[in-house]
């Protein structure tokens, strides 16, 4: 029986295409014959003209019973036309507008298009109904809500914005986010920034709300409210970012100069004191080092635990430059990496000076040549 049905469906459905294809005939029509508009608004109606397998066919057109005050035309590319010509096979699509009047009272308002020619007359009804129409409705969806990032991250929420109300809208955007946040809107696909969009009756457009959070803007949840408005229709939306932070480091010595002192092959401390001011804590921060050929350069502690936000440690780094090395200025880079973020290098001019001990040996042994001289001198003399 099942197969039985099964072929009787697929022969109806033959027989309807059959049908359909060996048609004949002139045709006007329209997706929305009946519709609700409001006094005073004007509205543009579709209608459709297709010639099936005739011969070719002029069409004078006209609109009949128009109510008192009301104004209908039909529009071909933008201009009032009185007929159309359609070929074997060939269709027009024209506009009906309709201005209905301000003052117009609800009921329901007929008329009708006609195209008559080639020994035919084609009458298409149409009714308009003024009466109670959907009041301005938006609204707004996203994607996904909560993002996460650091404080350079630029949060990047996908939203969609709709017009469910049969009316054209010009839809202010809004936003209400924390101090120092920044928002922008852009239509997708698009780096223009934005902050009102037409958009259509029940028409859906996609926006990148984009949200760059402050410098230093400390670890936390920050909520961000998003708001479309076109007259007494609104529609918001929460956002949140999710700021985790990161440390950022700075390096000086205790007296915030960035040079130091140091004797040819003696260890001098030179006191450093380094800085978070970051959002987060710094953790496990290793110090190291780049010295000249010859040097060593140690710190104590090697590796500080943590530093948390607006905090400091301090720590001593023994610098020994080359016992070889002459008098003058030398470069040394001191280098904090934290386990959690990105290191800070810096680099202190280190003045190196040579020992004294020779020069006082020197001017002893000099002095005392000259008191052998001396002595040799009043010795001999007196013989």
């Amino acid at each position: 029986m099942r197969r039985l049905l099964g072929v009787l469906l697929v022969l109806g459905l033959a027989l309807a295409q059959n049908d359909a294809a060996n048609y004949r005939g002139l045709v006007l029509s329209t997706p929305y014959p009946e519709l609700t508009v409001r006094a005073g608004e004007t509205v543009n109606l579709s209608i459709n003209l297709q010639n099936f397998r005739m011969p070719p066919a002029y069409l004078k057109l006209r609109v009949e019973g128009v109510p008192k005050g009301w104004t209908a035309a039909l529009l071909g590319n933008g201009r009032v036309v009185r007929a159309v010509d359609l070929p074997p096979g060939g269709s027009e699509h024209l506009t009906l507008r309709v201005e209905t009047p301000k003052g117009a009272k609800k009921g329901d308002y007929p008329m009708t298009v006609v195209a008559e020619g080639a020994g035919q007359t084609l009458r298409l009804p149409l009714v308009l109904s003024i009466g109670e129409v959907l009041p301005p409705s938006l609204k707004l969806e996203v994607e996904l809500p909560i993002l996460k990032g650091t404080p350079s991250t630029t949060f990047r929420y996908r939203v969609t914005l709709k017009n469910e109300s049969d009316q054209d809208l010009l839809v202010g955007l809004l936003a209400d986010a924390p101090q120092g946040f920044e928002v922008v809107f852009k239509p997708e696909f698009s780096s223009q920034e934005v902050t009102t969009l037409p958009v259509k009756a029940g028409e859906t457009k996609n926006l990148d709300v984009e949200v760059s959070p402050p410098p230093r803007a400390k670890a936390g949840t920050y909520p961000i409210r998003v708001t479309a408005k076109a007259g007494e229709a609104s529609a918001s939306l929460e956002l949140k970012a999710i700021v985790t932070g990161r440390p950022e480091l700075t390096i000086t010595s205790k007296n915030g100069s960035l040079s130091g002192r140091a004797y040819a092959g003696r260890a001098t401390p030179l006191k450093l004191v380094i800085k978070n001011r970051g959002s987060a804590s710094a953790k496990e921060v290793e110090l190291s080092s780049f010295e000249p050929s010859g040097w060593e350069v140690k710190f104590d502690p090697k590796t500080v635990p943590e530093i948390a936000p607006g905090k400091e440690a301090t720590v001593t780094a023994q610098i020994k430059p080359s016992s070889k090395a002459i008098a003058g200025d030398y470069m040394v880079t001191i280098t904090a990496k934290p386990k959690n973020g990105t290191s800070e290098s810096v680099d202190f001019r280190i003045t190196v000076f040579t020992s004294t001990v020779w020069g006082v040996v020197g001017v002893g042994l000099v002095a005392l040549a000259l008191v052998v001289l001396v002595l040799a001198m009043v010795r001999f003399g007196r013989r």
